[in-house]
């Protein structure tokens, strides 16, 4: 791509700026988790943020929400909760005498599913119709979601007690999922000093739904070269088959590679990110700086691999090494 192509409009610098500028007057640092979310944003990504309690993961999405000018819903998922209370349930109208769907809170434009491994696998469950049909069947009858429609996901790590495990279908249907750290010193001095007996910032509204629709518009229309996209595929494949790609060392490690779905997300994800950097074409490093967030949920190890103390992202980081880059 020559490097006279024309940057993004100043359409783009004013939904970024606006949307980054709010945010940081509340939240520290966390600069990775925000652009992150942005990538969500403006693809229609779902997006499941991991971390241990304490990080700033509701806050972040429930601020994001404050400088959007749309309707959001936090469901706060617990061992009890049913799937009625998630999507909606029939009701009886005694005036009519006919039964009625009383939408439930996934009915929003932003809806947040916090902590939704608390939750046991038939309320997980019942988010994937809303997360991939942007659809709610109740009672028979099927009823669209508005869009812009997006699920943000928080959920503490496995390993703490009281929580379920994702099904790997419902992980599957999150474009992103992101690991949450601890802030550093300074970030969390900063942090101290702001929230410590004082009332949260105020936020401003800076975005409105058209404009997020008008941003996926443009972001779909950014110039990816072919040779990129074979480079997506070769990445996603590996996955697969570890062993046609010089990585035979990976073979039993891996149960499940990445789904098609991966190689969509990752050639969309690579567009918001290289529209976010304020480029109106992908280049490589933009797959690269996307791509464990994309499949590292999308991975399944083994149990040799647990044995052997081996992540996802360590595999992701070896396909990423081992794939010639165009």
């Amino acid at each position: 791509m020559d490097a006279s192509t024309p940057d993004t409009g100043s359409s783009f610098d004013e939904l970024v700026a606006g949307i980054t500028g709010e945010l940081h007057k509340r939240i520290v640092g966390q600069d990775d988790m925000i652009a992150r979310l942005l990538v969500g944003l403006l693809t229609g990504g779902h997006v499941l943020l991991e971390g241990v309690p304490g990080l700033a993961k509701t806050l972040t999405v429930q601020s994001l929400a404050e400088t959007i000018d749309a309707s959001f819903q936090r469901i706060q998922f617990t061992p009890d909760l049913l799937p009625a209370d998630v999507m909606g349930t029939m009701i009886y109208n005694q005036e009519t005498g006919e039964f009625v769907a009383k939408k439930g809170p996934v009915f929003a434009n932003l809806v947040l599913a916090d902590e939704i491994n608390r939750a046991p696998p038939k309320v997980q469950s019942a988010l994937l119709e809303a997360m991939q049909e942007k659809q709610v069947t109740i009672g028979g009858e099927s009823f669209p979601l508005v869009e812009p429609f997006l699920v943000m996901a928080t959920q503490n790590p496995i390993e703490q007690e009281g929580t379920y495990p994702l099904p790997e279908a419902q992980v599957d249907r999150f474009m992103l999922k992101l690991r949450v750290p601890y802030p550093d010193r300074a970030a969390e001095k900063e942090i101290m000093r702001r929230m410590a007996g004082k009332a949260p910032v105020p936020l401003d509204v800076v975005v409105r739904p058209g404009d997020i629709l008008a941003a996926r518009r443009e972001i779909a229309d950014l110039y990816m070269d072919d040779k990129l996209s074979d480079y997506i595929v070769e990445i996603v494949h590996s996955s697969r088959d570890p062993a046609d790609h010089g990585l035979a060392e990976l073979e039993p490690l891996i149960d499940y590679g990445a789904s098609p779905r991966a190689s969509i997300a990752l050639a969309l994800c690579a567009r918001a990110h290289a529209y976010l950097q304020g480029r109106t074409y992908v280049l490589p490093d933009d797959v690269k700086a996307i791509g464990p967030d994309v499949l590292r949920h999308r991975i399944i190890t083994s149990y040799e691999a647990e044995a052997e103390e081996v992540t996802s992202d360590d595999i992701v980081q070896l396909i990423f090494e081992a794939v010639e880059v165009p």
